[in-house]
């Protein structure tokens, strides 16, 4: 409650105050100050950002839309002075500005944002307060890539376009937090094109293609959820999964040059987030499935495509598909697998994914096919066949629940004392593991009940590992280098479940800032980004699961047999994380 205003009596220069044009000049103060009040309540942390930026990007010569007011996404531009020819081109035709690097020569990157947990609790908290903010998204404007007609972009270079959620009368929506799910591929390519978030209800996607791979592409984006109805913890309830656009684009071929992928060095792994895509390499349309449910599509000596990748494709068993990003991978034969891996010792904390991994490891790289699974908990010793001088210790510590044998308690497992002291044991022997890898989030999906709570219990994983390796430190051994695998991206009909991939990715950026922040993690492995472009139905996977051992049986789609090459390509990444320098 504002306090009374008490007004002494005192003269004015004309003399004693009038009583009338006292109650006068009272009723204009108080109308000013409650509308003032209005004002200052209707401002957000958002609304304020978006002022200054528009007043910092103004030279930027921003287009607005006469039918509604876009806040217009800005990209920093560097022009490199090896390329005289380099500048940014606007697209004048559209009422919304697509923005092209012509010649800017480096591939699409992202960063895992600053302060990502607590910026993202005050989005997730906001306050409507405007019917703009009170509407819900269900459809976007996409002004430089609708009409309907064959779009027509430069290969090589960034495509850049903003949109704006539209509510169901076609008017703006001006808050952020809408999950988008896209899609760019052609005969060749898979990608997640990246969306950037302003949150004002404008976004932008960001389209590139090199150009060995020019020709007839299919953008497809949809919207999963709205203002981060995801992450609530029935999300089931809220899911929208309403396909907005499916958009032809001609990828056309230029002369522009961008950095040649070289092999992935231990720097690479620095990296938080990941824009990979998956090429193709070679294809057998007649591909049967083996009686073991494997595809061996393409000989084992068919090799990779520089830059792509390096060694033998045909191993992956992929069909000719293989993942890249910043930099390009090697597949590993057996002989260099475990030349590397000899007289070490990897440990491994997280969820059932890393049993399959684990599986396929042994069974299609190390050549140790008998072993047809591992528990969710184990600490064995492995020999190479071929030179039992060589071997390697794996341990494996589920971390769904402190019960092996049960689920869904995730992060929380670290309350029980007796999950503590089990992991503590193997880091209190006279040698430690040399690498962890380790991540969480589908258990966790199901058992916390809001991103507030999932933040805290992240916090409290994140000081447990952190006094962990202080008494690693303390006893004068050299703490291990540890990867955040991120968790994967859930796949078809698991899109809508409390372990949806709104939820993971969200999921994923929280614990590996709490991680990195007490100076546990020393790199990162995006397996989101690697699965992602493979998530929109279950051919690649059984909802939460990309490893599955082969099988020349009925799948979850329906089909006899299901692909399993996008985890056998995870272990090859972290075969290269392992083993790189």
């Amino acid at each position: 409650m504002p306090e009374k205003v008490v007004i002494s009596p005192q003269q004015n220069q004309c003399g004693v105050w009038s009583i009338p044009i006292l109650h006068w000049r009272i009723g204009l103060l108080s109308a000013l100050v409650l509308v003032g009040m209005v004002v200052v309540w209707s401002i957000d942390g958002c609304t304020i950002k978006n002022i200054i930026q528009g007043l910092r990007y103004q030279h930027q010569d921003y287009l607005l839309s006469s039918n509604f007011t876009f806040v217009e996404p800005y990209i920093p531009v560097t022009l490199h002075q090896n390329q005289p020819n380099s500048k940014t081109v606007l697209d004048s035709h559209n009422p919304i500005k697509s923005v092209v690097l012509k010649g800017h020569s480096s591939w699409i990157s992202s960063e895992l944002e600053p302060n990502f947990t607590s910026n993202l609790l005050v989005r997730w908290l906001a306050h409507g307060g405007e019917p703009c903010k009170d509407s819900k998204t269900s459809d976007i404007s996409i002004p430089g890539l609708d009409g309907g007609k064959v779009i027509e972009l430069s290969a090589g270079d960034v495509h850049e376009f903003g949109f704006q959620a539209l509510d169901d009368l076609g008017k703006p929506h001006c808050l952020g937090g809408d999950y988008f799910e896209t899609d760019l591929s052609g005969e060749s390519w898979k990608s997640r094109p990246l969306v950037k978030d302003f949150k004002n209800g404008s976004y932008s996607i960001s389209l590139q293609v090199h150009p060995d791979f020019y020709g007839v592409y299919n953008l497809t984006v949809i919207l999963l959820y709205r203002h981060f109805e995801g992450l609530k913890f029935t999300p089931w309830r809220f899911s929208y999964d309403r396909v907005l656009r499916n958009i032809v684009i001609r990828f056309y071929k230029t002369s522009a040059q961008l950095p040649q992928l070289q092999a992935c060095k231990a720097s690479d792994f620095e990296r938080d987030v990941w824009c990979g895509r998956w090429t193709r390499h070679g294809k057998n349309d007649d591909c049967p499935i083996g009686n073991d449910g494997r595809y061996r599509c393409l000989a084992p000596d068919f090799s990779c495509k520089a830059p792509w990748c390096d060694g033998s494709l045909g191993s992956l068993e992929s069909n000719g598909w293989v993942y890249s990003t910043h930099c390009s991978f090697k597949m590993y034969s057996p002989e260099a697998a475990w030349n590397c891996l000899k007289n070490r010792w990897i440990f491994f904390w997280g969820d059932s994914n890393h049993v399959d991994t684990i599986r396929n490891l042994l069974n299609f790289i190390l050549d140790l096919p008998e072993i047809h699974s591992v528990p969710r908990r184990f600490d064995m010793n492995f020999s190479n066949p071929k030179d039992p001088s060589q071997t390697v210790r794996i341990t494996s510590i589920f971390n769904g629940h402190w019960n092996e044998t049960q689920n869904y308690l995730g992060l929380d497992s670290l309350r029980d004392e007796g999950f503590q002291d089990l992991l503590k044991k193997y880091f209190s022997e006279d040698t430690i593991p040399d690498t962890v890898i380790m991540n969480s989030g589908l258990h966790d999906g199901v058992h916390w009940r809001s991103i507030r709570a999932f933040s805290v219990g992240a916090e409290y994983a994140a000081l447990f590992w952190e006094d962990l390796m202080k008494t690693v430190k303390q006893r004068g051994l050299e703490w291990p280098r540890v990867f955040y695998r991120h968790t994967v991206a859930t796949g078809g009909y698991a899109r809508s479940l409390a372990f949806n991939p709104n939820k993971m990715e969200v999921f994923n950026g929280v614990l590996l800032e709490k991680l990195k922040r007490v100076g546990v993690v020393s790199g990162a492995i995006d397996n989101f980004d690697m699965t992602f472009p493979w998530h929109f139905d279950n051919r690649c996977n059984d909802g939460v699961h990309y490893g599955r051992a082969p099988a020349k049986m009925k799948w979850r789609d329906g089909q006899i047999g299901h692909q399993y090459f996008v985890d056998l390509m995870l272990a090859h990444v972290l075969l290269n994380a392992l083993c790189a320098r």
